[in-house]
């Protein structure tokens, strides 16, 4: 499960100088052969990762990708981002809140469904990597898993 941010940094005939993105690739301290740096249209950076934190998957299935879980990629507005961390920033505070606001899920590698230290570890993480992804200035959020 990841969430990554994507920069667009394509630079097209009319970009002005100021707007212009320099873009280098290396590989052993010389330029990639194979990467054409023209050619490139966004940077991605992965800047959150989970690993069977089902709760959270399900979120974002039910509340990003409208019930529709194929694992595909689904870009996240920040609002949503904001809404998550207040869930599980209460969640957290008060964990009796833990299966009315943020539920377990059954399925597929999914982990386990009891509200135990690992549900509360996953919650911290999340926490620190929406709080991380608020701060970040430029670029948008997509969310990602993969079975």
């Amino acid at each position: 499960m990841y969430l990554k941010k994507k920069t667009y940094v394509k630079n097209w005939e009319h970009t002005t100088p100021e707007m212009r993105h320099e873009i280098i690739v290396k590989k052993n301290g010389v330029l990639h052969p194979g990467i054409k740096p023209e050619r490139i249209s966004n940077i991605v950076e992965d800047i959150g990762y989970w690993r069977k934190a089902n709760a959270i998957h399900q979120w974002f299935v039910d509340n990003v990708q409208n019930g529709v879980d194929e694992c595909q990629e689904s870009y996240v507005d920040p609002e949503k981002i904001k809404e998550l961390l207040e869930i599980c920033k209460k969640v957290k505070e008060n964990h009796s809140l833990a299966e009315e606001l943020l539920p377990t899920q059954n399925g597929f590698f999914f982990g386990s469904t009891k509200y135990d230290d690992w549900y509360f570890k996953d919650i911290d993480n999340t926490i620190e990597i929406l709080e991380s992804t608020l701060n970040e200035k430029e670029g948008d959020f997509y969310y990602h898993s993969s079975w």
